[in-house]
This record gives structure tokens, sequence and C-alpha cells, in this order.
């Protein structure tokens, strides 16, 4: 079982977090943000990830010290989950409709973290509940950059924000579930590491 662990305290924000890449999507969510609980929930669901995130915050100040430093520390624990990458598929993508929105996520697990985020929707502003859409975005930049992963977000339509935001977290649990797939044996890089 590829398993890791972390807690993580700052200033800010405790975070303690624990995956399972070969689980079966069991999650115990406790992000104390009703929204963002939702997204971690999908994730583990839809990536058949167990996950446990739990995370207390400066939510008096605003949500985003919470959600990038959940990001921070899932991307540590895929990072470490993953050792040396032997036998890994690597790359992964998923389009993915959610009711009228549809965007596309691809993935490579180079080791070397990067973002590529296009979604004017989201990055524009605009809240969902009480949650600023542009954290999805920060959250997505927090997990890759910790991750080694390099992370492309397409939005190709879509109105309503709820289902955008949605439309990724799935499109990206599915496509990282398909990356992080034992496939073959040995590094997937002519260069023999991937680091």
């Amino acid at each position: 079982m590829r398993k890791s662990e972390i807690s993580r305290k700052t200033t800010e924000t405790e975070t303690f977090v624990a995956i399972n890449l070969d689980g079966t999507g069991e999650r115990s969510i406790d992000s104390k943000i009703g929204f963002f609980n939702h997204m971690l929930e999908l994730f583990a669901a839809h990536g058949n990830f167990d996950l446990t995130v739990i995370c207390s915050g400066d939510l008096v100040v605003d949500y985003h010290h919470s959600v990038e430093d959940m990001g921070i520390a899932i991307g540590k624990c895929i990072y470490n989950a993953l050792g040396n990458k032997s036998g890994i598929t690597r790359y992964g993508n998923k389009s993915l409709p959610m009711d009228e929105a549809l965007t596309r996520v691809d993935i490579d697990i180079s080791g070397r973290g990067l973002l590529v985020y296009n979604v004017p929707p989201l990055t524009e502003g605009g809240k969902i509940g009480e949650f600023d859409c542009q954290l999805v975005e920060e959250f997505l930049r927090a997990l890759a950059m910790n991750a080694g992963i390099t992370l492309h977000v397409n939005y190709v339509y879509g109105t309503n924000f709820h289902h955008i935001a949605e439309s990724i977290i799935k499109g990206f649990s599915r496509a990282l579930a398909e990356a992080v797939k034992v496939s073959g044996k040995g590094i997937p890089s002519s260069k023999g590491i991937i680091d």
C-alpha cells in the first residue's frame, strides 16, 4: 500500500493529512470549510484514495491560509506515498462534464511541480457560498508544487461556479488516479529517475 501522513503546524493553521493511493475512497474530512469539505470528499471518492484531512486555521482572516496549507500537506503526502515512482503510469488526463460545465485536466508526475491554470470564470473571482473561487487555483498550485506534479487545468465552458469547481476537482482526481496507477516496471523516464 502506498500510504503517507503528515502533520503541519504554522502560526496560521494546524493540519493533519493521511492518504492511501491504493484505497477504496474512504474519507474523513474536517477542514472547517463546508464547500472545501465537499471538494475533498469528491477528490477521495473519484480517485479511490483513502483520505483523512483535519485542519483548523485562522478562518476569521479568510480561508486562504487553510486551503493553501491543506494543498501543501496533501501534495507532500502524495509525493511521499509515490516513493521512487517505480512502475507508475506517470501521465493522466480527464475531460469531465458537470451539468453545463466542462473542464480538462492533464497530469505528468514529472518531479517538477507546476500549475497551468486556464479557468477565467474562477480566476476572476466570485464566491461559492462563502468560499472564494480563486482558492481552487491556490489549492491546486500548492498541491502540484509539493507533489512534484506538472498539472494543466483548462476550462472548456460552463457558467455555474460550483459546477466548474466540481468538474475540476473530479477531473483532477480521476487523472491523478490514472497517473499513479502501477502499470509497468521500473521508472517511467529515460533519465532513470523522476525527482
